[in-house]
């Protein structure tokens, strides 16, 4: 029985470069995470390939085909396997089990269950940068002198950063403090200094007054007190006079009704 690695070996090159799109992030599917035999795998929806497919992205891909049939003609090199979506392996947001199907078609509103891992250089290559650091560290001994001359100066540079920054945090809140009592409502310095925003716009301004901001929002004008006088209303209301009207009675607020009367007229030809 031929493995999943020799079947997929014997896919042409042209739908090798079009499993290679959909499986990087350059596709932009929306990629679910299931347990298949207890494994974690990562499964998609037929609709989020063909969308894929139809993307300007997919058009910038060489050596490719038209995307008609070509997602029902690559399920036989078991990139990917059509399967049934279970109930949740845990709580409500843990991954679903999924189990394969024994009819493998295509359908846009199925689901597919990835046996292609994609291109595996970055992690080929973050694998070897991270043997090579280790190595490094573990041969610091060994290094030239100006090299290890060279990573102290820089490590004392970082540890003077750090403390710099935690200095400046103590004292803008003494600073804070001290103004709160003598100069109410205080003062911060570099007052974006802990703002989600850039390195240079965390120091600006140099200085602000710690005034809560106003909450936008429409708000009802204040009613005039009784008895206020017509100029003493104007203020109130901010420059618009207010007249208050009594409720009037129904008998004065509506028209008198009209009764209609019927009376009964002798027939003529009686």
């Amino acid at each position: 029985m031929a493995s999943k690695d020799d079947t997929q070996a014997k896919a042409p090159p042209e739908t090798r470069n079009v499993l290679q799109f959909l499986r990087s992030s350059k596709s932009g599917m929306k990629i679910r995470v299931g347990a298949l035999n207890g494994k974690r795998v990562d499964y998609f929806k037929g609709k989020s390939a063909v969308k894929a497919l139809l993307s300007p992205g997919y058009a910038k891909v060489k050596s490719v085909p038209k995307p008609k049939a070509l997602l029902q003609s690559s399920i036989q090199y078991a990139f990917y396997l059509r399967v049934d979506r279970g109930a949740p392996t845990g709580s409500s947001t843990s991954p679903r089990h999924v189990t394969v199907v024994p009819q493998q078609q295509f359908a846009q509103d199925a689901y597919f269950v990835w046996l292609y891992e994609g291109s595996q250089w970055t992690t080929y290559a973050g694998g070897l940068l991270m043997v090579a650091l280790m190595l490094a560290a573990v041969m610091f001994p060994l290094w030239p002198p100006a090299m290890r001359l060279g990573v102290w100066y820089l490590s004392i540079a970082m540890l003077g950063l750090l403390g710099a920054f935690f200095g400046l945090a103590i004292i803008r809140l003494i600073f804070y403090i001290i103004t709160v009592v003598i100069a109410s409502p205080g003062i911060w310095i570099f007052p974006q200094l802990f703002a989600d925003v850039g390195v240079i716009e965390s120091f600006i301004p140099f200085w602000e007054w710690d005034v809560p901001k106003k909450k936008t929002g429409k708000k009802k004008k204040a009613k005039a007190p009784a008895g206020a006088n017509p100029e003493e209303q104007l203020a109130n209301n901010g420059g618009a006079f207010i007249e208050e009207v009594g409720d009037e009675s129904p008998e004065q607020s509506r028209p008198g009704s009209r009764s209609a009367r019927v009376e009964e007229v002798p027939d003529v030809d009686s």
